[in-house]
Parts: C-alpha cells; structure tokens; sequence
C-alpha cells in the first residue's frame, strides 16, 4: 500500500479536482505484475492503469489501492467494473471514497461478486495525501491553508511598512511551491495594494498556476496591478460586495477578470464562508490563503482555517505599530486559542517552516 501512495503521490496535485489515487497488482504467486497512478483529471484512474498493465497476470491476484474504486461513469469507466473484469480475486483499499456516487458502493459490488476485500490499510496516510479532495466531497468547501512569514516576534512588516524580505528565498521558494499544489491562492485587497504580488509560482519549470482570488468589499483593486495587467487578469477573481459601483465592476470586467459579488457580514465585508462555498461549487478544492493580517484574522475567526503554515525568520522587528501575522477578532482565553497538531518543523534555508493541521477555537 505505501507504494500504491508513492505513486498517487507523483500527479503532484494535478488530478484536481478529482483525487490523487495509486494502485499496484500483485499476481497469484504475490509477484508484482502492474501498477500505475492517476495522472491528471479526465484520464484513467490508477487502479485501472495497474490492471492494465499486469493484464492477464492479474486474474487471481491481489490489488493495492489508496483509495476505493469507483462504481460510477464518469469522465472514465468505473474502476470497479474492471477490478471484475479483470479477475482480481482480493482488493485491500486504503480508505473509502466520500463522493456521493461512490461512498461504499464500489466496495459493496466488488463484495457482491465474490471478491475479498480488506479497508483501512495506511488510512492515515491516505487520509492526509487526499485530504483537499476529501474536505470538498464532505462539506462542500475547499480545505483553506493559512500560510504567512513572520518575525521572530510575530511582524509581517516594520513599522514602517517595509516587508521585503522578511524570509530567504528558500522560504519564498517553498511558498511558490505552496502555490502550485492549491486550486486557488486568496489574498485581502490591503495586500494587492501594498504589496502588487503575482501570486505564481515562479519555480523554473512551474506548471499549473493557481486562480487568483482578491478579498475587495469596495472593490478599490488599482487598475495597473500585476493580477489585472500582463495577462493574469483571465486568472483572476475578484469577490466584492454590492457597495461596489457597477462602473467600477464594468471596467474590472472589461480588463479580463471576474467580479463576484458576494453576501456581506454585518460590517460590509465580503461574507468568506460565501465565497468559499462559491469556489467550491466550481471545482476549486484548495485555497492558499496568503494575507494580509485582517484577511487571514477574518478566516481564522470565521473557523475557515483547515491548517497552517508559517515560515519564521530568525531576526526581531519590534514595534507596538508594526503588523501581526494575524489580526481579526482573536479568542478571549489560551483555552479557545486556535491549536496545531499533526506539527512538522523543518529549515528553508535560515528560515523555519512550521505547518500542522488547525484545530478551531
């Protein structure tokens, strides 16, 4: 099954906004005869891929799978169907498939015709690689990163308001990395106008770029900005409120860009949890949330953070005026203080990088 994950794992978030989904088939005598993953969405699925290969050496063997097989059509035939066809005689499935149109019904068929199979080997672990495509099929909402670099004090910017660079560029490295395995990258209209980001991911040899999301309840985006000019504007989406005037949303608009006018909270902002549900009903299963402060103090008051990554520079800013990582509302007591778990601590050049799952306060 661990090598079943390995490969699932090599699509590298390309299947989106379908799971990433290894399988390996073992003959009769327990020697390896196929195995194969999910490379992008619309083409065949893994399990289907390793039965193909192993061809007739599959009849009577055992098939690995990080995820149960579809019993649905879809884009592709059902992986079910050609478990069956296929002669398989024993399936052992890392973890069940929430979707609706599968939700145990692969299992249940391939029970139904006689095939033995075993559910929950490396759940954990199978958990985590698809645990985008998971929080979207469960609550129809795309699992949000919350991802910041601060001071060792916990600044994004002196009190001045320089912020360039506050991390090294293995950090910033890591970030663009960030960008490139989330659907979508959400950022507040204060850091598009303080910062004017692009928000790609600049590796060498980059490829899927995420769509560009902007926070902007007045909708004040400057027309000369990065996300607006230089052809990102197709990428971008602006989510306002109905205080943005229709001349302002038609000249968004004719740049390239989309204007989205969301509910408003009782302040006038843009309602997030809207939004998310919006970018959810359009196939969007992950969102980077980038900052700024009040952005990101919004999603975590709202009990939108799924998990968190903060790159911490080892240097001291000080400064009752200079910016927090996180502003908003915040918790009254440590006791509803937003916790991590599942904590990994690692180096990006000088920098550490501290990610975990976000527990809501």
């Amino acid at each position: 099954m661990r090598r079943a994950l390995e490969l699932a794992a090599q699509a590298d978030h390309a299947t989106s906004p379908n799971p990433m989904v290894g399988g390996v088939v073992l003959d009769a005598a327990g020697d390896l005869a196929g195995e194969g993953y999910h490379v992008r969405a619309g083409e065949p699925h893994g399990e289907s891929l390793a039965l193909a290969q192993a061809g007739k050496r599959a009849r009577g063997g055992t098939l690995y799978v990080s995820l149960e097989p579809c019993a649905h059509h879809g884009r592709t035939p059902p992986c079910a169907e050609a478990v069956l066809a296929a002669g398989i005689r024993r399936v052992v499935v890392a973890l069940t498939d929430p979707d609706p149109r599968v939700d145990g019904a692969g299992i249940e068929q391939l029970r139904a015709a006689g095939v033995e199979v075993l559910v929950g080997v490396e759940e954990g672990a199978a958990r985590h690689l698809n645990r985008f495509y998971l929080k979207h099929r469960q609550t129809a909402t795309p699992y949000v990163t919350a991802k910041f670099a601060m001071s060792l004090d916990g600044r994004i910017a002196t009190a001045g308001g320089e912020s360039r660079w506050i991390t090294g560029e293995p950090a910033r490295a890591e970030g663009q990395r960030l960008r490139h395995i989330h659907d979508a990258v959400l950022v507040g209209i204060g850091t598009v106008v303080a910062d004017d980001p692009e928000l790609t991911d600049r590796r060498p040899g980059a490829g899927r770029q995420p769509l560009c999301v902007v926070v902007d309840s007045t909708l004040r985006i400057p027309l000369i900005s990065k996300l607006l000019t230089d052809g990102r504007a197709a990428r971008t989406l602006v989510a306002t409120t109905k205080s943005a005037e229709a001349g302002a949303v038609a000249v968004v608009e004719s740049m390239g860009a989309e204007v989205a006018r969301m509910p408003e909270t009782s302040g006038g902002q843009v309602d997030l949890d809207a939004l998310m549900r919006l970018l959810a009903s359009r196939e969007i299963i992950s969102v980077l949330a980038e900052g700024g402060p009040r952005l990101l103090g919004a999603l975590f008051d709202a009990g939108l953070v799924d998990a968190v990554v903060a790159f911490v520079s080892p240097r001291v800013i000080g400064g009752a005026g200079a910016p927090p990582a996180v502003a908003g509302s915040g918790v009254a007591t440590l006791a509803g203080a937003h916790r991590l778990s599942n904590l990994e601590v690692a180096y990006a050049g000088d920098d550490l990088m501290i990610s975990g799952e976000c527990s809501p306060a």
